[in-house]
């Protein structure tokens, strides 16, 4: 942080002030990547029904699986990464919730899905299951894998 607000050549307080703690700017940081694959949804880049959240949650694992910087963060800070990541401190999965939350009414007011949860709970488990298999290596040792996200989110759906 004092890196940062030298090179914006301000004091650390107001970088406080700003942006919060490091924990906060991190989570801010971390959001602006995954917001990218919630835009393109959005957009009409991905499908519709079951087999486009599939494909959003598949999506969003392998952009975040696919960032350099995550995974060092995440090596190199695995505790703090699933904190800022993964708890109800977190605007990284409180809004992913939310946006998934949002596609899950759109679809289900479309008549492209039936859910087999109510909405809010849905949402909350397709988001885990999307960290658990970005977080893989961590939690388990095994390699992060979009695709089996992917499978996991079909099943679910189906």
């Amino acid at each position: 942080m004092g890196e940062l607000a030298g090179e914006l050549g301000i004091s650390r307080a107001t970088l406080h002030r700003w942006v919060g703690g490091r924990d906060q700017l991190l989570g801010e940081i971390l959001w602006s990547m995954t917001v990218e694959v919630f835009e393109a949804r959005a957009s009409g880049k991905l499908g519709r029904g079951a087999e486009g959240i599939a494909e959003l949650v598949g999506t969003f694992v392998r952009t975040v699986n696919g960032s350099k910087p995550f995974r060092e963060f995440l090596r190199n800070e695995p505790e703090r990464a699933l904190r800022i990541l993964t708890t109800k401190a977190s605007v990284v999965q409180s809004r992913a919730i939310a946006k998934m939350r949002e596609f899950l009414d759109e679809e289900v007011t479309a008549g492209r899905l039936t859910p087999p949860l109510p909405v809010e709970d849905l949402a909350y488990l397709l988001v885990r299951i999307g960290e658990s298999f970005i977080y893989t290596d961590v939690i388990t040792g095994a390699e992060p894998d979009a695709a089996k996200a992917h499978a996991a989110v079909t099943a679910l759906l189906s």
